[in-house]
């Protein structure tokens, strides 16, 4: 069921509910499978997935970006609606990201200058500088989708909910000639590749632009989206041979992430059908304290995230090598000690955001306000 229209707060409590809990399950995701392993030669990248693949299932609810995807497509429709001007608004919007973006790049490009002077290996200075910097995809990934509003506009209004339809037929194309044996010129598939990234996540975005404007399926509809995406999954890992985890694994070959392929779509059709069975009929009004502030530093967060990680394996590794920080990632006791360390992680991911990102916060009911003039 679509939610009543929005009151004077301009706010959807499902939205804002949708993006917190993705971004909670991105970031624990995240610090659940990065795993970094320091020997003799420096640190490297492993992951629990790859040598405990009986994991994989847990990422199909921690690999939650669809529901990011949806959440920024519901915000632009709604933003766009009070203040027409998509230029405008698309010079404020990557005005935000690029300040943001600016202040992570600069803050880790002091300290890895200070490491290569205290004598890190080279090794390490890369595998730390790649792990700051492959959160960033996901925001040029939006930049791009920000700056096709046009044709994503126009597609919407044309197509209405079968606007989710082209995109993805572009992502099944791209999975045909990578795996399927479609012949397709090279220059053709050097295309394909970021067209099917973009596309991918176009889905979700046009799927979040079709709620912002009252349309999208009702309960009914959500169940067979729901169905739907858990039969997908199934056929996809099952008969076609994908890959069972939902994002990158270390070491491996072959990604359902890089680039997209449909079985995101159909995990992207299960998440969002869920969202929609479970979103309330009445979703409007003020959000509650703690969703307001978590929403204000969505940004933030997604940024320094893996920062947090990546300070406290540094720490261990010069100090004291700590299991579930450091090691390699090949037992269950890993993982548990891994998740032992989640309230830590979550303390340095607060003080990093407070210290970096606290215009954007604000300070006081201030984290507040700038929702309630937002949609």
């Amino acid at each position: 069921m679509t939610p009543d229209p929005l009151d004077h707060w301009g706010r959807d409590r499902s939205i804002d509910g949708l993006r917190v809990g993705a971004l909670l399950a991105v970031v624990s995701g995240h610090w659940l499978v990065t795993a970094v392993v320091v020997d003799d030669y420096g640190m490297s990248v492993d992951s629990p997935l790859r040598r405990l693949p009986s994991l994989a299932p847990l990422t199909w609810a921690l690999q939650a970006l669809a529901p990011l995807f949806c959440a920024a497509g519901f915000a632009a429709a709604r933003s766009l609606q009070k203040r027409p001007g998509w230029r405008p608004w698309l010079v404020t919007r990557a005005g935000a990201l690029l300040a943001a973006t600016g202040t992570l790049v600069a803050f880790w490009s002091v300290l890895l200058g200070v490491l290569l002077l205290g004598g890190l290996p080279l090794a390490s200075l890369q595998t730390i500088g790649k792990l700051v910097v492959s959160p960033l995809w996901f925001l040029a990934v939006l930049a791009v989708l920000s700056a096709a509003w046009p044709a994503l506009d126009g597609l919407d209004r044309q197509l209405r909910g079968y606007a989710v339809l082209p995109p993805a037929a572009v992502v099944g194309l791209d999975d045909l000639a990578r795996y399927g044996g479609l012949p397709i010129p090279d220059p053709v598939l050097s295309v394909l590749a970021p067209a099917a990234l973009v596309c991918a996540w176009a889905v979700p975005f046009l799927f979040g632009i079709r709620l912002a404007r009252g349309g999208g399926p009702r309960r009914v509809g959500g169940l067979a989206m729901l169905l739907t995406g858990l039969g997908a999954l199934a056929a996809l890992i099952m008969v076609a041979g994908y890959p069972a985890g939902a994002v990158g694994v270390t070491g491996e070959t072959r990604s359902n992430l890089g680039p997209p392929s449909l079985l995101v779509l159909a995990l992207a059709a299960v998440q969002l059908g869920l969202f929609v069975l479970v979103r309330p009929r009445r979703a409007a009004g003020p959000p509650g304290r703690i969703l307001a502030v978590l929403n204000a530093v969505a940004l933030p967060v997604f940024l320094w995230h893996q920062n947090a990680l990546l300070l406290l394996v540094i720490a261990a590794a010069e100090l004291l090598p700590v299991e579930g920080l450091v090691g390699v990632p090949d037992s269950p006791s890993w993982v548990l000690l891994r998740l032992a360390w989640f309230l830590v992680l979550a303390v340095v991911l607060y003080g990093l955001v407070r210290l970096m990102a606290t215009p954007l916060a604000g300070e006081g009911d201030s984290a507040v306000r700038p929702i309630r003039r937002q949609g």
